[in-house]
């Protein structure tokens, strides 16, 4: 099994930068594929963006492509959100969650057994 524990949310203006973090413990995270998810006030959650347990690939939403970097480093336990060019729209709690490796899909939450707590991201217009 993996904790996952997400930081680093907050406020910022429309147009700037936020980077998130999320921090496991437990199993070697090299285990797990990894994802990051956001739900909105009154919305579903919904997939943000995804990396491969090794770096190797990542997957993201269409609407943040080209804006948001997942990495992830194995040797410390963490994946990193990397947000710029930061949207109204993409205020929202966001979640980092974990899932077994060559596992089910990517994009559904249901796949992922593993979730942080969530953090909150505010952009402000």
């Amino acid at each position: 099994q993996v904790q996952l524990v997400e930081s680093g949310g907050g406020l910022v203006q429309a147009g700037g930068s936020l980077q998130l973090s999320c921090a496991a413990s437990g199993d070697p995270t090299n285990m797990y594929d990894m994802g990051w998810f956001r739900q909105a006030p009154g919305k579903e959650r919904e997939f943000v963006g995804y990396i491969m347990w090794n770096g190797g690939s990542t997957t993201y939403q269409d609407s943040v492509k080209g804006r948001f970097t997942i990495s992830r480093d194995n040797a410390k336990r963490t994946m990193a959100l990397q947000m710029n060019s930061l949207k109204h729209e993409d205020t929202a709690v966001y979640y980092c969650a974990a899932k077994h490796r060559y596992t089910g899909s990517l994009y559904r939450e249901t796949t992922y057994p593993y979730w942080g707590q969530g953090t909150q991201v505010t952009v402000s217009s």
